[in-house]
């Protein structure tokens, strides 16, 4: 059985993460999602505008998901040792080395190759930021 493994903030849930993670599960068996602790979304983008827990409940819900976890606090690759997955998916803008998810692996014993998941499409729907700055704009009307 072939485990994939998805990380995200996915904090306004969209057409971009629908794509990321229906493309990762076509991977492999199973799909393991790594939701995000707020803290480290924070340090990563800013503060999430809905809290890890709902975040999660959000992910585990969705149809492309066999299930959904929180990630841990400190090292992101220490939730290799936890999933052991055999493939990690990425998303096109997702700032991970290939090479340096590869070798977090193998020093955790754990042989696993990487995808990159392309990007959805051009909308403005296709990103947490997009859809942000478009309710903003909106909101000043």
């Amino acid at each position: 059985m072939v485990k994939v493994m998805a990380t995200g903030v996915f904090d306004i849930l969209h057409p971009g993460h629908i794509h990321f993670l229906t493309e990762a599960r076509k991977l492999g068996d199973e799909l393991i999602v790594v939701v995000a602790r707020d803290s480290v979304a924070e340090k990563m983008k800013g503060p999430p505008f809905i809290p890890e827990n709902i975040r999660l409940i959000m992910v585990s819900s969705l149809k492309p998901v066999d299930s959904a976890i929180l990630g841990l606090e400190g090292n992101i690759y220490d939730i290799l040792n936890l999933v052991r997955p055999d493939i990690v998916a990425i998303g096109y803008d997702q700032k991970f080395s290939e090479e340096e998810i590869i070798e977090e692996g193998r020093k955790r014993g754990i042989n696993l190759k990487v995808v990159r998941i392309s990007q959805y499409s051009e909308t403005e729907f296709n990103g947490t930021r997009k859809i942000i700055k478009m309710l903003k704009e909106r909101g000043k009307n």
